[in-house]
């Protein structure tokens, strides 16, 4: 590593080990890695480490309830967000799990020197009780009729139906929501953190530039009120960690939650990758440390992070974090997620009908460094995918790359524009800036911003024409070798949010890294491969899948029958069979195949003018689910759209620089998505299996079919 080499360590908020991740969850984790792949990128020794939040009354309830010890569930829960989170190309260095040695380990630790400075204090206190499972109860535990409103079953805190706050003895006929039991007040020793002793430190360490302004403006609310002892103890039955010198007393989950990165970070060091990457745990967790430390949460869960987590940290004499970013909530459409509107949407979900490449872009090309919350809208969603990576991305290579293969596979070995290659490279430090900021948003519409201005060089120079002008075919060259430079460097600077493009992009162009100093390095005479199609457009109907999935997994949950859904994919296929029947298709013989159509006189069919056609470009139409919109050149400087039924059998990139027969002179038809100018020809029972008719070479466009 040179001098200038940062050593970050980077967490995300662990997620809980009772149940699925959501599109709620991945924000965060979407946000992390695109941060520690941009700053890995610039060559820095950026760690990435996270576990599961395994510990909780809630675990052990859920654990009873399935019939398994509590490690199996949390096994089993571990290797399904491990699973989503590969899936979503989320780079973890080290995913753990709180359960663990290391853990237990740091825990009482830290908790023994929190007791010997005199920061812990212990006191009874009364709480409500199940008598039938002989559990005390949070009060998230408890229902009963709101004491202001008298609705039934509310939480023991708070009436979502009047908004009334209280305590769960207030409550009226209150009952316990594990056993229906009616609690009873019981007393019991707890363990405290005397947070108050960490008032002054704490005013000064929020104000420090660590905090973004309005997560310090808030956490000054709760300063300013006078801060209270933390109750850090929980009663057996629990699943955790037993505090050392109180036998039958555990340690509530969140004191041992954040105590969790350091040991999945411990966890890492110890093994023969950490110690490969000569990663030391003290030279990050001591008192004096020259590395980086981030933890990106959301806006929930600031108090632990911000003002008990830097005060433990300080107490047990480690360092505290250099930076705590936090981000606001998900809504969907402009609403709270939720299960019954079908936007309370899982991760697995989400993978069984899209791409989580543009999850991630959409993400990205939203996020900004505040705590604003994110609307996931998804008309928009599908939009800015097909427009940003389908159309203008991905469109760059696949309008240029065939000439170049087809012409030997090598760009040209030299620079046809250096001052616009230049311009783009330059635009990596602006960008760059932007990245480290989290400031996603900003330079995805930096990057966006150069995009349009390589595809409006590839439309001006139209190569398409220039290759069929004799003696013109350098230029050809020299123009796609500039555009696939360009392709290049854009990439390079969306990797670390499209790391499964990049990986596509580094094959196609013979490139191992698109790391970001890469860029600055022109190809000349470089080989490419052939161009394979990237990414297909995003679907609405793929969207209203997901929503309709996630509304009968929530049927399913709550032991009901997905009627609803069930109904509308009957009523959906009874409609289409009666289609079905109503459409008349072709005569068939007796072996199946068509029955050739009436005679025509030579008259009838010399009407028909066959011309040669140049497709050269090919786009998805939206909102249609058979159409490829076709520009075509028929020679003179004339060109045609047409809409044609072979979405099933190709890309639009595979398409674009073919030769194909057209009907030049079939009236013009007016569809919903345009005017179609025409017709080609293509042969097929249909579906995926439709085949372009296409001349043979030595044909042009405008060549009359005789």
């Amino acid at each position: 590593m040179t001098n200038s080499t940062r050593k970050i360590l980077v967490t995300s908020a662990l997620p809980y080990a009772n149940g699925s991740i959501h599109l709620g969850h991945l924000l965060e984790y979407i946000q992390t890695d695109i941060w520690v792949r941009f700053q890995k990128s610039r060559g820095h020794q950026c760690t990435y480490v996270c576990a599961d939040d395994a510990h909780g009354t809630a675990i052990m309830l859920r654990a009873e309830k399935e019939g398994r010890s509590p490690e199996d569930q949390i096994a089993a829960v571990k290797a399904e967000h491990e699973a989503d989170f590969a899936a979503f190309q989320i780079g973890f260095d080290n995913f753990h799990s709180t359960h663990s040695e290391e853990n237990r380990e740091l825990s009482a630790q830290i908790y023994t020197r929190l007791r010997d400075k005199g920061h812990i204090a212990v006191r009874s206190i009364k709480q409500a009780f199940d008598p039938e499972k002989e559990i005390f109860l949070a009060d998230r535990y408890i229902k009963g009729d709101c004491p202001k409103c008298s609705t039934p079953d509310q939480y023991g805190d708070n009436c979502e139906a009047c908004g009334a706050t209280y305590s769960p003895a207030e409550l009226k006929n209150p009952y316990s929501t594990i056993s229906g039991a009616t609690p009873v007040e019981k007393e019991s020793e707890h363990y405290f953190f005397k947070l108050q002793d960490f008032d002054a430190f704490l005013k000064e360490w929020t104000r420090s530039g660590t905090l973004q302004p309005e997560i310090a403006n808030k956490l000054a609310e709760w300063l300013d009120s006078g801060l209270q002892e933390w109750d850090i103890s929980r009663d057996a039955p629990y699943f955790g960690f037993e505090i050392p010198d109180a036998p039958g007393k555990y340690f509530y989950v969140w004191l041992d939650a954040p105590i969790g990165y350091m040991a999945s970070f411990k966890n890492l060091c110890d093994s023969d990758k950490g110690r490969a990457s000569g990663l030391n745990f003290d030279d990050y967790w001591n008192v004096g440390s020259d590395a980086e430390v981030y933890h990106f949460i959301g806006k929930d869960i600031v108090n632990f992070h911000a003002l008990f987590w830097p005060a433990m940290l300080t107490a047990a004499e480690y360092r505290t974090p250099t930076a705590v970013n936090a981000h606001g909530f998900v809504t969907v459409n402009g609403a709270k997620m939720s299960k019954s509107r079908g936007t309370f949407i899982k991760a697995r979900t989400y993978l069984n009908h899209l791409n989580p490449t543009y999850l991630r872009y959409y993400f990205a090309a939203k996020l900004g460094s505040s705590v604003d919350d994110f609307d996931l809208n998804l008309e928009d969603f599908v939009q800015r995918a097909n427009t940003d990576l389908v159309n203008k991305l991905v469109n760059i290579a696949s309008r240029t790359a065939n000439f170049v293969f087809k012409a030997g596979g090598k760009l040209s070995d030299r620079c046809a524009e250096p001052a616009m290659v230049q311009e783009f490279i330059d635009a990596g430090e602006q960008i760059a800036a932007h990245y480290e900021a989290r400031d996603f948003g900003k330079a995805m519409k930096d990057i966006m911003a150069l995009a349009d201005r390589a595809n409006e060089y590839i439309q001006e120079k139209a190569p398409w024409a220039m290759n069929k002008e004799e003696g013109r075919q350098q230029e050809v060259i020299d123009v796609c070798s500039v555009a696939l430079n360009l392709f290049r460097q854009l990439m390079t600077y969306l990797t670390p949010v499209l790391p499964e493009l990049a990986e596509k992009t580094g094959q196609f162009m013979n490139l191992d890294d698109l790391n970001w100093e890469s860029r600055s390095n022109i190809l000349l005479g470089h080989d490419i491969n052939k161009f394979q199609p990237m990414l297909a457009r995003a679907e609405i109907d793929k969207v209203t899948a997901i929503l309709e999935e996630t509304k009968t997994e929530l049927a399913i949950e709550n032991g009901e029958e997905p009627a609803a859904a069930s109904n509308a994919n009957a009523s959906k296929e009874s409609k289409k069979q009666d289609k079905k029947k109503k459409s008349k298709g072709p005569e068939l013989r007796e072996d199946g195949n068509e029955v050739i159509a009436d005679t025509i006189e030579f008259p009838d069919f010399a009407k028909v003018d066959l011309r040669v056609a140049c497709i050269i470009k090919a786009d998805h139409v939206e909102g249609a689910d058979k159409l490829l919109q076709l520009t075509l050149d028929i020679g003179n400087g004339e060109t045609r759209n047409v809409f044609s039924g072979i979405k099933a059998a190709y890309q639009p990139e595979d398409l674009e620089g073919k030769l194909t027969i057209m009907v030049a002179n079939l009236a013009p038809r007016k569809m919903k998505f345009g005017l179609s100018e025409g017709m080609v020809l293509a042969a097929g029972p249909g579906g995926s299996e439709i085949y372009l008719l296409e001349p043979n070479e030595g044909s042009q466009p405008g060549m009359r079919v005789m």
